[in-house]
């Protein structure tokens, strides 16, 4: 039944555990058109699917994702009907993780931004390594930070935390990620994926309707943010027709802080 996302990998780990591996070769898992709009409607599936009571997501390689692709940036800020796509199916997949029955375990290593990082910080329990580098990366860009961060970060991490780190782009590794709340646990690199599966298999064997309903619950505080989450994405859409991308997107490309122009 998940043919339809040919650019998401899927395998069976263990029965009743579906494992979704972001896999892009040589752009560290960066996603793309048709990877940004499967990874939004991905979780209407699952929810469908009676042979999976727990979703377990990973990158590939070493790394979890290193965000948008840059030519889809430059996409969404040229082009009137992609900016529309995005901003729909961005806000998609931030609402489908959160009304997915099936609860989701992230594991985290590597570079993990933008739209990657919304699926682990949206995990119902996110598990990182050390030396995972947890990054929203939109102001570095030029523009709001839209993708899940006003929505999930006030309430992981609390609000200074959360403007320190979104206003200066301000990186956080696995170690400081779980001190401040951010993700669920940190462990070593060797045992992150071990340990994601043993979550999993625990979720699994659980009472499903109490693990349903208790996701159910918790996440009213996430459906309460709604209208900040709404706001800070429709922001961020509009900086994208700004003057400030383009230099954004070239400092990434050269590995050099950008030079604003106001």
């Amino acid at each position: 039944m998940y043919a339809e996302f040919s650019s998401l990998e899927f395998d069976r780990p263990e029965e009743q555990i579906l494992r979704i591996t972001l896999n892009t070769p040589g752009k560290l898992n960066a996603v793309g058109h048709e990877a940004h709009a499967q990874l939004a409607d991905v979780w209407r599936a699952i929810d469908r699917d009676d042979a999976t009571r727990v979703v377990l997501v990973r990158g590939a390689g070493g790394n979890f994702s290193s965000g948008g692709d840059l030519e889809l940036v430059e996409d969404i800020a040229r082009d009137w009907e992609t900016r529309v796509r995005v901003f729909r199916e961005a806000r998609d997949l931030v609402y489908n993780i959160v009304d997915c029955r099936k609860p989701v375990v992230a594991a985290i290593e590597g570079a993990c931004v933008g739209a990657g990082l919304a699926v682990a910080l949206l995990a119902d329990i996110s598990i990182a390594t050390p030396s995972a580098r947890l990054i929203d990366g939109h102001t570095r860009l030029g523009v709001a930070a839209g993708d899940h961060a006003v929505l999930v970060w006030p309430l992981l991490c609390g609000l200074a935390k959360a403007k320190y780190h979104l206003l200066l782009n301000e990186p956080v590794n696995g170690e400081e990620a779980e001190r401040i709340g951010l993700v669920s646990l940190c462990v070593p690199e060797a045992e992150l994926h071990d340990r994601a599966l043993d979550v999993a298999r625990r979720l699994a064997s659980s009472s499903q309707a109490a693990v349903e309903h208790t996701k159910l619950a918790l996440n009213n505080w996430l459906r309460a943010a709604g209208p900040a989450f709404d706001a800070s994405l429709a922001l961020e859409f509009l900086d994208m027709t700004g003057p400030d991308v383009a230099e954004g997107v070239a400092s990434v490309r050269e590995r050099r802080p950008p030079k604003f122009s106001r």
